[in-house]
């Protein structure tokens, strides 16, 4: 009889699994900005507390966070129309010599590997092309719908008309004291790592575009905040924005010593803080094992695409804490750990 209950168990589990990825997936508009939400309201609940102390009531309490979420998004909207126009202002000195370094390519592939490319192919200028306007539109409309959903989501659960909580206690964890325990450590290591990646994301932005500004290679607002947002993708970040910006250095600059030291000086800014300094303020207890960190950022990834890289290590932290919470999952959450290796 035991045995039978566990075959139909696992049955059942095999049949679950996949329809819940496939229903992640199709949903993916509705549960990317509800997770996206829940990490935004939970890095403010310090100060709805705080607030709360202070008998400021509640609805005051949500229109304040809502304020300084709006700040945050302003300044972002300013700083990429300041990069927007630096682009448009240089247009006229970088893409000639971009053009330049991409007929020379041509030659040397030609003469060397015989690869023949055609003369009257401009790169550059396929970028903007007309028939790229329309899946442009698809995207801001695509995000604009995101963003005002995750607006909307936060004043649920600051409002706490989503309280996950009362959510983990009513499902998951049956007990109070131990969704309890559970809430409080997702709470305290998720607005850990949300604080410490803005953080280091802010100052290899920063000194990114500054080692620009140095070494006299265009763009370095854009740079900045480009190094900035994909420092948000765990490890394959960091390595995106070195290559991407080497290969813009080698058309803005001579194949000398002096493009070998910027490599070297954007290179060492993403190992100073992302190897480095993170893991150091990350702390031993919110290490996580190396393959499951790409494990996850491979699943989400193809799951929910950029959102979901971006996403996966906080959604991991939150798995392995509620798999600790479990005598017979605890060995998967200690596989998800890694006491040696610490996330870069």
């Amino acid at each position: 009889m035991l045995d039978q209950r566990r075959t139909t168990n696992i049955l059942l589990l095999i049949i679950v699994i996949p329809l819940v990825f496939y229903l992640l997936k199709i949903l993916s508009f509705i549960f990317i900005p509800l997770i996206f939400s829940m990490f935004i309201a939970l890095l403010f609940l310090p100060l709805m507390r705080y607030l709360g102390r202070r008998k400021v009531p509640k609805f005051v309490s949500i229109i304040i966070v809502l304020l300084l979420v709006t700040g945050g998004v302003m300044l972002g909207i300013e700083l990429i129309q300041l990069s927007s126009k630096e682009i448009l202002a240089s247009q006229s000195d970088f893409f000639p010599k971009a053009e330049e370094k991409l007929a020379d390519l041509r030659l040397y592939l030609t003469d060397s590997f015989g690869i023949e490319i055609e003369q009257d192919t401009n790169v550059i200028a396929q970028l903007f092309q007309k028939d790229n306007l329309g899946s442009t539109i698809g995207f801001l409309n695509s995000f604009l719908t995101g963003l005002l959903m995750t607006i909307f989501f936060v004043v649920l659960w600051l409002a706490e008309s989503i309280n996950v909580h009362n959510l983990l206690n009513n499902t998951l964890l049956k007990q109070k004291h131990t969704s309890i325990k559970a809430f409080m450590k997702i709470e305290k290591d998720l607005i850990k790592f949300i604080k410490v990646k803005f953080l280091v994301s802010a100052l290899t932005g920063l000194f990114t575009g500054l080692m620009c500004v140095f070494f006299d290679v265009s763009f370095p607002i854009f740079w900045g905040l480009f190094a900035f947002a994909i420092n948000f993708v765990q490890m394959v970040g960091s390595f995106i924005s070195v290559i991407l910006l080497s290969i813009f250095a080698f058309v803005e600059l001579d194949p000398t010593s002096t493009l070998f030291f910027f490599i070297l000086c954007i290179t060492m800014v993403q190992v100073t803080f992302g190897a480095i300094l993170e893991p150091i303020f990350m702390g031993k207890s919110f290490s996580i094992n190396i393959i499951a960190v790409l494990v996850m950022l491979m699943f989400w990834g193809f799951l929910w695409g950029i959102p979901g890289l971006i996403m996966a290590i906080p959604i991991t932290v939150f798995i392995k804490i509620i798999l600790e919470q479990f005598p017979n999952t605890k060995v998967i959450a200690s596989l998800l750990s890694g006491n040696q290796t610490t996330l870069d």
